[in-house]
């Protein structure tokens, strides 16, 4: 029985071990001191709404998210809102995303590669960054790690019914973004690569296309709402350097794994999940500024594959001739690259990994405010403070709001026109300015908030002003 166990236990170390791994990274520094930075705002104060007001929002706004949110909404529900929460989840679909990368590297070059990418996985910088973010990125990044796991098993002669769960998981992830959708095509590349057989082609194309019907109703009416990614800016030549990068790393990896065509290996498998998601949002980047790494983050999948069948081939080729210091080699390459990567360990969990933080700026509001005071935000997004801290607002007139964010069915609300505003201006004896902290803040833009603007500077003296962690919050009282 014992002989049985031993490699069975090894063998589920591969994806264990990797799994555990980026579970006790995401622990590490969940609550970030206590910070909460813009995006995540958006997913908290959407999530707490009802689920009524939910849908209502979503059919202004934010569809593209909307699985995520009701996904969240009843994590909220069952376990209250808070920073662990809202960030646990991604933690556990990356350490889950680990284990896949694990295990499909383990299929295609052997327990060390798989070991060595699972590993990997959870030490990438920008994986770093959203294993710990309360948005939908790292689920998306588990489905397509599934996605892959399965195509894998499928193409080593897996039981067919797996193409259904291939196709819901495809679809999953393009409910949670339809830019998921982009694997679609990394997966065409490594069917391309390996010469399947025709019935696999059929499959994959009939499973690929209810996907993409299924998503389809999503994708359209999703671009009616296409400008709320206006800001989104457009392509340029320095955004070519990280993608660039990373190619280069993951080309030397795929020829570290000897790649042949017609066969299947970690390099058909991981370098067109690395290439393919990368390019194609360079593409269509090229028609409406789409270009997000975070967008193509699953595709980093592939960059681990690719980095574990090198220190694979490294370890094999060592053990030609060290057999003993090749089982060395492995430990020896994370505990250096988890020295060379520390300090970004480090700054990832620290509340200035982000650009603000609406809870500290809440804080400030709360100390500084008086019964009678107004509060005005410029621009009208930085109300998402108020949302998320409603208690520190409270007794304060939203002097430019016209409908609250629950009744408009969106993100931020809507404000009234600039002459109303001003002239509500005119009435007040002191207002609260809660805007972006110099250093991260753009143009005043838009005639709602020049006219905010307008009548601070003219009939109102700035008396205390705090900035912190990107937020700003100015105290102003009428002149005589």
């Amino acid at each position: 029985m014992t002989c049985h166990l031993a490699p069975a236990w090894r063998r589920s170390a591969v994806w264990a071990l990797p799994l555990l791994w980026t579970f006790i990274l995401g622990l590490w520094g969940l609550s970030r001191q206590d910070t909460l930075w813009r995006d995540e705002a958006a997913t908290w104060q959407v999530a707490r709404r009802p689920l009524g007001e939910i849908w209502h929002m979503l059919g202004q706004v934010d569809a593209v998210h909307g699985l995520y949110y009701l996904l969240m909404h009843g994590l909220f529900e069952c376990f209250g809102p808070g920073t662990t929460t809202l960030r646990l989840p991604s933690v556990l679909a990356t350490s889950l995303a680990a284990a896949c990368v694990a295990e499909t590297a383990h299929r295609l070059a052997g327990p060390s590669a798989g070991l060595a990418a699972g590993l990997a996985f959870g030490l990438i910088p920008a994986v770093q960054f959203y294993l710990q973010e309360g948005r939908s990125y790292a689920l998306i990044a588990l489905g397509a790690g599934i996605s892959t796991l399965l195509l894998v098993t499928l193409l080593e002669g897996g039981r067919r019914r797996r193409w259904t769960a291939y196709g819901v998981t495809v679809l999953v992830c393009a409910l949670l973004n339809w830019l998921s959708l982009l694997i679609l095509p990394a997966h065409l590349a490594t069917l391309a690569w390996v010469r399947a057989e025709r019935g696999t082609w059929t499959r994959w194309a009939v499973a690929s296309a209810a996907a993409v019907a299924g998503a389809s109703p999503l994708i359209l009416f999703s671009r009616g709402q296409s400008e709320q990614i206006s800001w989104i800016p457009s392509l340029s030549w320095h955004m070519m350097i990280g993608p660039a990068v990373l190619l280069l790393i993951g080309g030397i990896g795929a020829v570290a794994d000897r790649p042949r065509p017609g066969r299947l290996s970690v390099a058909a498998v991981g370098l067109p999940l690395l290439a393919v998601p990368h390019i194609g949002l360079i593409v269509l980047s090229l028609f409406r500024p789409l270009f997000l790494d975070r967008y193509v983050l699953f595709g980093l999948l592939g960059l681990a594959l690719l980095i574990g069948a090198a220190l694979g081939a490294a370890a094999a080729s060592v053990a030609k001739r060290f057999q003993r210091m090749s089982s060395w080699l492995l430990p020896v390459a994370v505990v250096a690259a988890v020295s060379a990567l520390l300090p970004q360990l480090q700054a990832k969990r620290s509340p200035a990994s982000r650009i603000d933080d609406v809870l500290a700026v809440a804080a400030d509001v709360k100390r500084l405010k008086k019964p009678g005071d107004a509060v005005l935000f410029i621009p009208a997004a930085r109300r998402d403070t108020a949302l998320v801290s409603p208690d520190a607002f409270a007794d304060l007139r939203d002097v430019a709001l016209a409908e609250s964010p629950a009744v408009s069915g969106t993100l931020k609300g809507l404000e009234a026109g600039p002459g109303r505003i001003r002239a509500d201006l005119l009435t007040q004896r002191r207002i609260l300015l809660v805007t972006d902290a110099h250093e991260v803040a753009r143009p005043v833009s838009g005639a709602r908030d020049e006219a905010k603007m307008s009548v601070l500077r003219t009939f109102f003296t700035a008396v205390a002003d705090r900035q912190v962690l990107g937020r700003r919050v100015t105290v102003y009282e009428r002149r005589p």
